[in-house]
């Protein structure tokens, strides 16, 4: 912190995507200098270029080469590319991929070093950063390689629900045989620990989904639930986690089932993320629970279609942003309820 005030670490992402344009717009509200101090690591040629389009020329960045030169009461931006950067406004092409992985790796150097509090990922392309020698599938694991993280969840968030996945970024043909008790067992302690430390919420209730039509409907439709489902709850209720289930997903969503619980766990990618986003697609925000920082992301893509038209939601980045607050400082006031007093008291 600098000034008492968080510092956030942006990254640009794709530079040929709607990333610059909700970025400009949650900092074009000056009240967000007065709570942290934003950094995107990215361009300033390219910035100016979207703020051309949008028409939004009224804002600008402080340039800075580095941390060190920080100006605490306006959004800062430090240059990771070369002044031949080529924008082509709603096109995936490799330079926008090499772009989204200069940005990343300057933000986590930096966040290593703790330059930066926490971090901000704005969308990326998957495909063209595969073409620029991105080995991962997205962020998410890229952040849980870079730290170290043996385990990590994906959790959106939305002030409707919280949705984490047990499965991630996997072919559906993948799926079940990825679930295992062991892996749900993960989850539910990975999910349970970050209701408690990230958001402050004491005896936490879990739902669990199953993974087949019906949740099984008793075995008929699939015996997931009976083996390894119901026995990975069972386990995590007798760690004082609780975790209920497992429910039909049709009928958990569909009867609004999901407003009596702190958070739900799918089993896959599109059996969480899509009732989520058909409810909280512009509000929304990706948590990464797990990692040793605070990391978000806004919930939608590149939208590459309106890049460059000045139509583009900011609010998913906005929320991403407060979010990213909002944790760094619950897990100071977790720290700080859970220190050792006994320990503390020896050392005084």
């Amino acid at each position: 912190m600098i000034d008492n005030k968080v510092v956030v670490g942006i990254t640009q992402g794709d530079i040929n995507s709607i990333s610059y344009e909700v970025i400009i717009k949650t900092l074009s509200d000056t009240r967000i200098n007065e709570i942290c101090i934003p950094v995107v690591y990215g361009s300033p040629k390219v910035a100016a270029y979207h703020r051309k389009a949008i028409n939004f020329e009224n804002f600008n960045f402080t340039q800075i080469k580095d941390v060190s030169e920080i100006n605490t009461k306006r959004s800062n931006i430090i240059n990771c590319m070369d002044d031949n950067v080529r924008v082509e406004l709603g096109k995936s092409t490799e330079f926008g991929g090499e772009g989204s992985i200069k940005s990343i790796e300057a933000a986590i150097a930096d966040l290593k070093k703790g330059r930066i509090d926490v971090l901000i990922t704005s969308p990326i392309s998957k495909q063209n950063v595969k073409l620029a020698n991105f080995q991962f599938p997205g962020h998410t694991e890229y952040l849980a390689n870079s730290f170290g993280a043996s385990e990590v969840l994906m959790l959106l968030v939305s002030d409707l629900m919280r949705v984490g996945v047990v499965t991630g970024h996997i072919p559906i043909s993948e799926v079940s045989k990825s679930i295992t008790q062991e892996l749900i067992i993960k989850k539910l302690r990975l999910l349970n620990t970050s209701l408690l430390k990230d958001f402050g919420i004491r005896s936490p209730r879990i739902a669990v989904l199953g993974l087949n039509p019906h949740a099984g409907d008793g075995g008929v439709l699939g015996k997931e639930e009976q083996d390894i489902i119901i026995p990975a709850i069972k386990q995590a209720n007798s760690e004082d986690i609780l975790a209920l289930g497992p429910y039909s997903s049709d009928g958990f969503f569909g009867s609004e089932s999901f407003m009596r619980f702190d958070a739900i766990l799918a089993m896959y990618h599109d059996q969480g993320l899509t009732p989520f986003k058909a409810l909280s697609f512009e509000n929304g925000v990706n948590f990464t629970a797990g990692l040793p920082i605070v990391r978000t992301s806004p919930a939608h893509g590149t939208a590459f279609e309106i890049t460059g038209q000045g139509i583009a939601s900011e609010n998913s980045f906005r929320n991403a942003l407060f979010l990213a607050l909002d944790i760094f400082k619950n897990r100071q006031t977790y720290a700080e309820l859970t220190k050792d007093p006994l320990k503390i008291s020896k050392q005084e």
